[in-house]
């Protein structure tokens, strides 16, 4: 439950969601709606129920197992928290099709609708480098392949800051056009230490110089 009192997949319902009814008018559990679904391109009707509620999921963008594996174990509780409950890394989706992507990440699964696919890997970049997570080398490139085709595509922002902050943070300009995240350097080989010299051969004694005899 956050700020506002509800739940965080009714809030992202509400969000997400057109002709959004409630139940008994309490705005904070959504009874229906539509969802004109990013990542499969299909308009999909939501109503709420025990056989029907699951045809509509929250998806986290960046997958809470490829976050923990990436970094997400270093952070606090709370970040931890804020992470899980961030709306720029929650969207609602077919159910089904957030099924099949699971855990994975940009080089294992990117949306069916191709149209969405720019939006959805600046959104992964954007939360990633919020939360400190890293990416991995395979992760990097697909990333990078995606948003060569994506000119102009900006990396989005969300008003909620994450964790407790240390201090105020001054007012961020515009948002710079998105690069994939950094990829975690693997530790450098240690080069085993040189044989030792072998020592040097102690000179030839130096014979005197013959004596030539007077004339």
């Amino acid at each position: 439950m956050d700020r506002n009192g509800c739940d965080t997949r009714n809030d992202m319902l509400k969000r997400d969601l057109t002709a959004v009814s409630y139940v008994n008018s309490v705005p904070c559990k959504v009874k229906s709606g539509m969802l004109d679904d990013p990542y499969t391109g299909r308009s999909i009707s939501f109503l709420r129920g025990q056989a029907t509620s699951s045809a509509v999921q929250i998806d986290h963008v960046v997958a809470l197992s490829d976050a923990w594996q990436k970094g997400a174990q270093q952070l606090t509780t709370e970040q931890r928290t804020a992470f899980a409950n961030d709306p720029l890394n929650l969207q609602a989706t077919d159910g089904p099709t957030n099924q099949k992507k699971g855990d994975g990440d940009a080089a294992t699964w990117l949306p069916p609708n191709k149209g969405f696919r720019c939006e959805y890997v600046a959104r992964q970049i954007s939360v990633k480098a919020t939360y400190g997570l890293w990416v991995t080398q395979a992760e990097h490139d697909a990333m990078a392949r995606i948003l060569a085709d994506c000119s102009g595509q900006l990396a989005p922002t969300n008003a909620q800051p994450p964790a407790p902050s240390p201090a105020p943070v001054p007012a961020e300009p515009a948002p710079a056009a998105v690069a994939p995240a950094p990829v975690a350097p693997a530790p450098a080989a240690v080069a085993p230490a040189p044989a030792p010299a072998a020592p040097a051969p102690a000179p030839a004694p130096v014979a005197p110089a013959p004596v030539v005899p007077a004339p």
